[in-house]
């Protein structure tokens, strides 16, 4: 699939790669909603919490169970410090300060990838694969969440990026990284660039000299730390795997969703670049041989694309499906997607042979590839402003605290006297303890609809997180120690929705509660499928309905000051 250096059509340089990349990683760092609860309870809070030393811990975090590493959360601790050192006391800008850090590491993680794509495959499908990584709604999302799953799509396309390269050497470590600090089951990944080593170059030496240098770099120091922080000896990474592969019950305690899930969540996120990507390697094999491709470059070929396939076969087939779960492989669905347009174009070169003079075959094709990178541009532009504007309004709202705890007209409470903002059904969309605005801020739970075991607060002191905490558990059972009485509750953050029960009635309508801000909510299950979905002007305000997310304040001091009076 190759062609020669002095044949290649043009392509940005790193540099203009880079700078572009990080402008829409920043854009993501910014305005990119926190779309996972798991991203807030178990990395956001345990960050949070050896930050300021508060914090939730969820069952994960146990050292009874230990299937976490806090290897992962002190690489980000140690930049949030020193954004502290630069931001003051404001924690809003430290989260976003640390989200801004991921998105730049993602665009040198991208640009890495790029050029070894480049080498590899040529400059069309090296530029195609990054019009597709820029423009996609679904990098958009997992560039700078806070997640072990984006960690490895970071370490990954590095890996990649220079295996093609011919830097095998940092392809090991780069894979032992991603598997050992971050996401244990991102080592499959790994598997073509080891085939390719052990089995096509046939250097086991060499294999096994990186292997073990990356062990003594990673895994070391990784156990060495959670050592410290749980008290006792763990390797976390293999903790994850036994509990996911043989506990019995495994993740599918937290829901269970069919095939469809991930083929409809991938179309979202990379509209029809996904469908090309899911059908590249047998699109390729069959234009591989009416293009009388050589042998060692349809090789070369299948092993780059088969960590889609690998992943594809793993995951599909889990009962338990999540939209993270995808995000190592968006990479190779970009580039396997752009390997199917730059077929296209030579079959269309090659039926258009006589018509025209010989010349590069992107001169006269690049029209297919433009118009397709125009129609998944549009689309995914579509998509981002879909969810900002349907499911922003969180941010929104607890970023309003601040305002609120500096006002005294609204927060009449004194400074150091702790004031509880609780959440009910709501409460899988707090973005975190950094949106809190002091340490005398409290978030509580109320009792809601939902069934399973919600996180709770570290002890205080310096060992707390080698304690085993109380009313823990890893089968998701409801802990009714989780709840606290509506009384207590100080502010209020809740969705209204037409269809309340009396665990979640509509607290904006009680009178015990006054509205302090409204911010609009997508009502999914009253909003057309399509127009929810892809934001199209003039028609999706008319087919999707909006609900308010509101902060309320109690109004029950007012009320026992007056009987007081």
């Amino acid at each position: 699939m190759r062609i020669s250096s002095s044949d290649e059509p043009w392509s940005p340089t790193p540099g203009t790669t880079f700078k572009l990349l990080m402008s829409a990683r920043l854009c993501a760092a910014l305005w990119s909603v926190v779309s996972d609860c798991d991203e807030t309870y178990n990395y956001w809070e345990p960050a949070h919490f050896l930050n300021y030393g508060k914090g939730f811990q969820t069952w994960e975090y146990s050292p009874a169970y230990a299937i976490r590493s806090y290897a992962y959360i002190l690489l980000h601790v140690l930049p949030m410090k020193l954004c502290a050192l630069l931001l003051g006391e404001n924690t809003i800008l430290v989260f976003y300060m640390t989200r801004c850090l991921l998105g730049v590491l993602c665009a040198l993680s991208e640009m890495i990838f790029y050029r070894g794509v480049c080498e590899r495959f040529g400059s069309n499908i090296g530029r195609l694969t990054l019009i597709l990584l820029l423009f996609s709604a679904g990098m958009f999302t997992s560039s700078a969440a806070f997640l072990p799953s984006s960690f490895s799509m970071y370490l990954t396309m590095v890996a990649f990026g220079c295996w093609f390269s011919g830097k095998p050497h940092m392809s090991i470590i780069s894979i032992a990284a991603s598997a050992i600090i971050g996401w244990p089951f991102a080592a499959a990944l790994g598997i073509p660039i080891a085939v390719d080593v052990l089995i096509v170059k046939k250097q086991f030496v060499y294999f096994v000299k990186w292997s073990t240098i990356s062990l003594i770099l990673f895994l070391v120091p990784s156990v060495l730390i959670d050592m410290h922080y749980y008290g006792k000896i763990v390797i976390a990474p293999l903790n994850i795997v036994l509990y996911n592969v043989i506990s019995g019950h495994g993740p599918e305690l937290y829901g269970v969703e069919p095939l469809s899930y991930y083929i409809i969540n991938g179309f979202l996120n990379f509209n029809f670049a996904y469908l090309l990507a899911l059908g590249s390697l047998p699109f390729l094999l069959l234009t591989s041989w009416f293009l009388k491709s050589k042998t060692s470059s349809v090789l070369q070929l299948v092993m780059s694309l088969s960590p889609l396939y690998i992943w594809i076969l793993i995951f599909f087939t889990r009962p338990h499906k999540e939209e993270r779960f995808l995000f190592p492989i968006y990479p190779f669905i970009a580039l396997a997607a752009a390997t199917v347009l730059d077929s296209l174009q030579r079959l269309l070169d090659l039926l258009q042979q006589g018509q025209k003079k010989a010349t590069h075959y992107t001169e006269h094709t690049n029209w297919v590839t433009a118009g397709f990178s125009l129609i998944f541009a549009a689309l995914c532009f579509s998509r981002i402003i879909a969810v900002y504007q349907g499911y922003h309004a969180p941010l929104d709202i607890y970023v309003e605290l601040h305002r609120v705890a500096a006002d005294p007209k609204i927060h009449t409470l004194a400074p150091d006297k702790p004031a509880n903002v609780c959440v009910g059904k709501e409460w899988y969309r707090f973005p975190s303890s950094f949106f809190l605005p002091n340490r005398n801020w409290h978030l509580q739970f109320l009792k809601s609809e939902f069934q399973g075991l919600l996180p709770k607060p570290y002890e205080s002191g310096s060992d707390a997180t080698r304690l085993i905490p109380s009313h823990m558990n890893d089968m998701n059972r409801e802990e009714p120690s989780r709840y606290v009485d509506v009384k207590r509750c100080h502010y209020l953050i809740d969705r209204d929705t037409e269809d309340w029960t009396a665990l979640e009635p509509r607290y904006s309508a009680s009178k015990d509660w006054t509205v302090v801000k409204q911010v609009p909510f997508l009502d999914a299950s009253r909003s057309h499928r399509v127009f929810r979905a892809f934001f199209i002007p003039f028609l999706s305000t008319d087919h999707c309905t909006f609900t308010s997310y509101s902060l309320l304040k109690t109004t029950r001091s007012k009320k026992h000051s007056k009987q007081r009076s």
